[in-house]
């Protein structure tokens, strides 16, 4: 269960830093869903990411709240439950290397990533946005998000790698769906903390200002990143959202109201790095928030094991 909290925060504020991909003038992030399928298994792997993606929604306004569950399915499903266990467990079932790991982490991320990339496009098309035609969209959203996977992959390469050295005992027992007991993992536990504070604190600060992979290929589609929603329901969402919203866009609330496209501006004028206290305390509060209910995921699963085992005696 610490292992899912502190994962789920290390996974918050790597997604805050978005890397340039070059000649593209779009970015891309770290999904994280395999990663997290790696060290905690299919289940919590994805109860994680639905944490993670809950907290940006809620606190951060980063996702829709009515696409929410699409972002989910997304980010989790394929990675968890298809790359996981039909292609890196597969690569590493005989013998867990580092050149195993590092082959069963490209292949998988590529897959999934891809497998994640058609879906948003299917799940557009069958939403009625005939902004974004079929054909276009999926020619533009599966190579950049092929750039993307690449990233993917060699960054969850790195960290099962480091896992994995520091403590073999996570990577196998995650594997065969095993609790870790009595293993400890302090060690583990504070590299990772740590990882999250710079990454999520300082590391923020470079993320790229371009437009990410999605919004990238939205725009040479339709000639904008993001499409006008109509009806009650969404206008509701939004509404709500924007209250909750403590962190809007990873940053401090600002009186001064700006139209999407002045803000599109004033973020491509932005100096490189960009140092800015909000963006620090977005990773911190944001990890530790996501932390404390992938924590409280993980509790409550475990209780409701305790209780059918005591029933079943």
């Amino acid at each position: 269960i610490p292992l899912m909290g502190v994962m789920g925060a290390f996974v918050f504020a790597a997604q805050m830093i978005n890397f340039a991909i070059p000649g593209t003038g779009s970015s891309g992030h770290l999904g994280g869903g395999l990663l997290l399928a790696v060290l905690l298994g299919p289940y919590a792997g994805f109860l994680t990411m639905a944490s993670i993606l809950l907290i940006q929604a809620l606190f951060f306004g980063d996702g829709g709240l009515l696409a929410y569950g699409c972002n989910v399915f997304n980010l989790g499903f394929f990675t968890c439950f298809i790359a996981y266990p039909l292609i890196y467990k597969l690569i590493t079932r005989k013998k867990i290397t580092s050149g195993r790991i590092f082959a069963a982490s490209m292949a998988s991320a590529l897959i999934g990533l891809q497998m994640g990339a058609f879906s948003v496009v299917l799940e557009t098309f069958l939403s009625g946005k005939t902004e974004l035609t079929f054909g276009t969209f999926v020619l533009l959203m599966q190579p950049i998000h092929l750039a993307i996977g690449i990233v993917e992959g060699f960054v969850t390469a790195a960290v099962v790698t480091f896992v994995w050295r520091a403590r073999p005992e996570i990577v196998e027992k995650a594997a065969i769906g095993e609790a870790l007991g009595s293993i400890s993992i302090k060690k583990v536990l504070v590299g990772l903390i740590v990882a999250v504070i710079i990454v999520g604190g300082a590391l923020s600060w470079f993320a790229s200002a371009n437009p990410d992979g999605l919004e990238w290929s939205m725009f040479k589609t339709a000639g904008k990143t993001e499409l006008e929603a109509s009806g009650g329901i969404h206008k509701t969402l939004s509404e709500i959202q924007s209250k909750t919203a403590v962190l809007p866009d990873y940053s401090f609330k600002t009186n001064e109201s700006k139209s999407k496209e002045e803000s599109t501006t004033a973020e491509a004028d932005e100096k490189w790095p960009s140092v800015d206290a909000g963006t620090s305390v977005s990773g911190i509060v944001g990890g530790a928030l996501t932390l404390a209910l992938a924590v409280l995921i993980g509790l409550a699963i475990s209780v409701v094991k305790r209780r059918k085992r005591g029933a079943v005696t």
